[in-house]
């Protein structure tokens, strides 16, 4: 099992910053790709970045030049930076590991709450 434990989210005004860490601990043995998710209410999940363990990265249109996804593979740690939050971004986000061994197999965060005032 891998154990994810988010941290960073908040209430932050329009054009603000905050930056979210996942770390994860347990069977981290086969940790892949890294990566956030983000849900609104009435919306469906939808990705945000994800980090390849090489580094390759892609984001949602929407970020794209506002957040930078990170990782420091030797704490097992997967960040979201942040910039010039908009209100639209107002989400609870989501952490999420894939793992390859013996299978592949998802793993998600408890879920932490960004909220962005106009």
């Amino acid at each position: 099992q891998v154990q994810l434990v988010e941290s960073g989210g908040g209430l932050v005004q329009a054009g603000g910053s905050l930056r979210l860490s996942c770390a994860a601990a347990g069977s981290i043995l086969g940790i892949t790709t890294m990566g956030w998710y983000r849900q609104a209410p009435g919306k469906q999940r939808e990705l945000v970045a994800r980090i390849t363990r090489a580094g390759v990265t892609n984001y949602e249109d929407s970020v794209k030049g506002r957040f930078t996804i990170s990782r420091d593979n030797g704490r097992n740690t997967v960040y979201l930076q942040m910039n010039n939050l908009k209100p639209e971004d107002t989400a609870v986000y989501y952490c999420n590991v894939v793992r390859v061994f013996a299978g592949v197999r998802d793993y998600w965060g408890q879920g932490t709450q960004v909220t962005v005032s106009s």
